[in-house]
Order: structure tokens, then C-alpha cells, then sequence
């Protein structure tokens, strides 16, 4: 299936049109709308050249969220003081399944970035052909500098508002930014205390109460498989001996950086909120599973690290982006690379830039790379690994069974492989180019579309 490399005055009139209208209906909400806009450029001519699509709105439909819910979460921190935070659940679409999604919990969390988060979340899940909707929720509570008491018990209000929500058939939350193991565990104990046994409601549960095995590194692992389906595509050989920047250091950071190590590759940077690092030699095993333990811990900066290691350089308040390389892969949060940062980048000799983070990527940044012929694979394709693994996890609660590493890790890549021949489908150009991102976007609309004009003929 070949894609237009150009769009007519018609469509251009066409989608603009189509984001005024979202944006007067969703005003103030920049990383939303920004999503949408996205989005559109690539789905909405497609969406007129199939009738039926086309006549049902599909697009329109899919910007309005099914449900949205807003909540006040009242907790009290160890000095006894009470605490009063923001809570959000938006449900954006179920028409494959379950509402599904993971929880934020970070200071700066509102409603334009949880709707933001959802609605790529549609894409997402469907390019994983599992049987999943699409939600995002989230809180504005900041974990760094709290107790695990505090912690504890912001979980356990947060769900008393949740729980209301949620269920196996109706909406599974997952993990996100501050919502690790720990976290899910104190959400599932509060649930398992208001509802009884229901191990399917959460994902991303430690194995010890019924959740899956590799969901931690789950999207790390699945970003590395996908690019790797990318080289191979493309004639770009392995990653053996390919020269890797990362941003981040959370769990996508750190196992993509393990899994990419693992294939020969050379991880030369990880960062976080005060910088970054950079190791001319690349990190080895050694130096990555210390930087693993140093991040486990709430709060301590990378520039720990180099009081350890002496070759490598610490970058206060910068970025990755200057260090040359073949692969980036932005892991760490939304629109990081801007269009200077891409140029650099570019400059630098990057070929593939894979998005382990959502929407990480300005869309001028990305219209650069692909001017200059740099594969951009987005987070909605590259990074689906981890919610492929909580349907996995979802899947294995319902049959009351558990299944091997080397289980999850094939069916893990599997899904990948499939959502790589989604993207190759439906993002080929009439110049032969592959163009990741428009491949995404309508792969993934093209499944939901389907879905929804099938029900509506069924409900007349």
C-alpha cells in the first residue's frame, strides 16, 4: 500500500479545518492538541478517501474522550498534615477492548497531558492486535522526597476514588512515570481490600501477586526489537558495533541501554532531570547494572555516577543530543528533542531515531529528520512493548496461569515484528520511502476504524 508523498490544497484546507474544530472544543490543553495535530496529518486525508470512515467521523469521534474523570485525593504526610492532590482517569475508547493504560504520578500532571496520553494510547493498543481499549490516568502527586508511608497511603486514597472506575472488563490501569511495582502493589492492596480477589484489574504487578514476568523490561526490550526490525528492513546490518545515545534513566532508559548491550551495541549516554552522561568507551554490564542501583533510589542524580567511574563525563542541565552517534533513542519525557536538537543530531551522524518515550519528538523536529532521511520510528510503534506485555499479563490472570521469560520475550517480539509490518503497510511512500510515523498513525486508526463502523452497522 502506497501513501501520497504530498497532500492537495484541499486536504491541507481539510485537516486544518479539522484542528481549529478541536482546538475550539479543547481549548488551553497544548500537548492534546498537539497529539491531535499529529495525528490528523497523517489519518485525516486517509480517513476522506474511505467512505464509510469518512461518513462516520471516525477522527472526530475519537478526539472526545468516552468518560473523563476528575477527583480530589486527600491523604495525610508523616507529620500528620493533610495533603490534597488531583486525581484524573480518562476513558477514551473501548471499541477493542477494556479501557487500557497506565497511571502518572508526577507535579506536572494535568488534564491536556492525561488526554494526551490517552488518546496516543488509542494508537498504541491497537497496533499491538491485542484486545485493548484505550484510557490514561494519572495524579498530580510528586513521589520524589516522599516516605514509602506517604507514598503508601496516597495509593491507598488515590484508589479509594479509582476503584469506583476500574475492573478486568472495564478498565485496566498499568505503571507510568512514578508508578512502579511498589506503587501498583500498594493500588492493588487498597483494591484487594475494597473489592476482594481481582488480580486482572491492575497490570504491571510484581510476580508474587500475579503479574507478569519481563513487564519491567518491557519497553526498553521492545524498543531495541523494533529497531532492530528497522536495520534489518533497511539493509543497516545489526546493532553490533552501532553507536547509541539514550535519554532517561528510568526503566525504558536503562533496559533498552541492557538489551542494546546485550547486542553489541555502544550505550554511550543515559540522563536525567540534572543532566547527563557520556562514556567515550560505552557503558559495559558492570557500569550499567551500578547505574541501575544508583537510579532505584529516589532522587539521586547520575553525576553520582562519576564519582565511581572517572572516564565518565557528567553534563550538568544538558542534554544528550551533541554526542555524535548512529541511534537515539529518546526515553525520558515529551517533546525533548527540539528542531535545534534534531540538526545537532543529524550533524552528528544519527540514521534512526526510535521514540521510547511518548511523543518526545516536536513535530518540526520531526519533519527535519525526515527531510534529511533519518528513520523516525514514534513512541506509539517503538515503545508499545510495554503495554503488549501487560495484555500479556492480562491474559495470564484470566487463565490463572503464569508463563516463562523466554515465554513473554517471544510473544514480546512477535508483536513487535507485527507492528513493524503495520508501519512498512501503511507508511510506504510512492518514492519507495518508509515514513514510520504516518505508517503508525494509520495502521493503528485503520483497526479502530474498522471496529467502530462494524458496531455502528450493528447498532443501527
Amino acid at each position: 500500500m502506497a501513501v501520497m508523498t504530498s497532500l492537495s490544497e484541499r486536504e491541507q484546507r481539510a485537516i486544518m479545518e479539522f484542528i481549529e474544530e478541536v482546538r475550539r472544543v479543547h481549548p488551553h490543553e497544548p500537548e492534546f492538541l498537539q497529539a491531535v495535530a499529529e495525528v490528523a496529518r497523517d489519518v485525516y486525508p486517509y480517513e476522506l478517501s474511505v467512505p464509510e470512515y469518512r461518513e462516520a467521523r471516525i477522527l472526530h469521534r475519537l478526539t472526545e474522550a468516552d468518560r473523563i474523570v476528575i477527583f480530589r485525593v486527600t491523604w495525610r504526610d508523616d507529620q500528620g498534615r493533610i495533603r490534597v492532590n488531583r486525581g484524573y482517569r480518562v476513558q477514551m475508547t473501548n471499541v477493542l477492548g477494556p479501557y487500557k493504560g497506565g497511571l502518572r504520578f508526577h507535579p506536572s500532571v494535568n488534564l491536556s497531558i492525561i488526554k494526551f496520553l490517552a488518546f496516543e494510547q488509542i494508537f498504541k493498543n491497537s497496533l499491538t492486535t491485542l484486545p485493548l481499549g484505550a484510557g490514561k490516568g494519572g495524579a498530580d502527586f510528586d513521589p520524589r522526597g516522599k516516605s514509602d508511608a506517604e507514598i503508601r497511603r496516597f495509593c491507598q486514597a488515590f484508589m479509594m476514588e479509582l476503584h469506583k472506575h476500574i475492573g478486568r472488563y472495564i478498565d485496566v490501569p498499568a505503571g507510568d512515570i512514578g508508578v512502579g511495582s511498589k506503587e501498583i502493589g500498594y493500588l492493588y492492596g487498597m483494591l484487594l481490600q475494597l473489592r476482594g480477589y481481582e488480580p486482572g484489574a491492575l497490570t504491571g504487578k510484581s510476580p508474587e501477586i500475579g503479574g507478569s514476568l519481563l513487564r519491567l523490561e518491557a519497553t526498553g526490550y521492545g524498543l531495541i526489537y523494533f529497531v532492530e526490525e528497522m536495520l534489518r528492513y533497511h539493509g543497516e546490518g545489526t546493532l553490533e558495533g552501532k553507536r547509541i545515545v539514550i535519554s532517561g534513566a528510568g526503566n525504558v532508559a536503562l533496559y533498552a541501554a541492557e538489551k542494546a548491550l546485550e547486542k553489541g551495541a555502544r550505550i554511550l549516554t543515559l540522563s536525567d532531570s540534572t543532566g547527563f552522561i557520556y562514556d567515550p568507551d560505552g557503558l559495559d554490564e558492570e557500569k550499567l547494572a551500578y547505574i541501575q542501583k544508583l537510579k532505584s533510589r529516589r532522587g539521586v542524580s547520575l553525576r553520582e555516577v562519576c564519582t565511581r567511574y572517572r572516564t565518565i563525563q557528567f553534563y550538568s542541565g544538558k542534554r544528550p543530543w551533541s554526542v555524535p552517534c548512529d541511534i537515539a533513542l529518546p526515553c525520558a519525557t515529551q517533546n525533548e528533542i527540539t528542531l535545534d536538537d534534531a540538526r545537532l543530531l543529524v550533524d552528528q551522524g544519527c540514521r534512526v531515531l526510535a521514540e521510547g518515550a511518548n511523543m518526545p519528538t516536536v513535530p518540526e523536529a520531526i519533519e527535519y529528520f525526515q527531510e534529511k532521511g533519518v528513520l523516525v520510528a514514534p513512541g506509539k510503534a517503538a515503545n508499545a512493548g510495554g503495554v503488549a506485555v501487560s495484555g500479556l499479563e492480562m491474559t495470564q490472570n484470566a487463565m490463572r496461569w503464569w508463563w516463562s521469560r523466554q515465554d513473554i520475550d517471544r510473544h514480546l517480539q512477535e508483536i513487535m515484528r507485527r507492528i513493524h509490518e503495520q508501519c512498512i503497510k501503511y507508511g510506504q511512500m510512492e518514492d519507495g520511502r518508509i515514513n514510520y510515523v504516518r505508517g503508525a498513525n494509520i495502521a493503528g486508526y485503520d483497526r479502530v476504524a474498522r471496529a467502530m463502523v462494524q458496531m455502528d452497522l450493528v447498532l443501527g
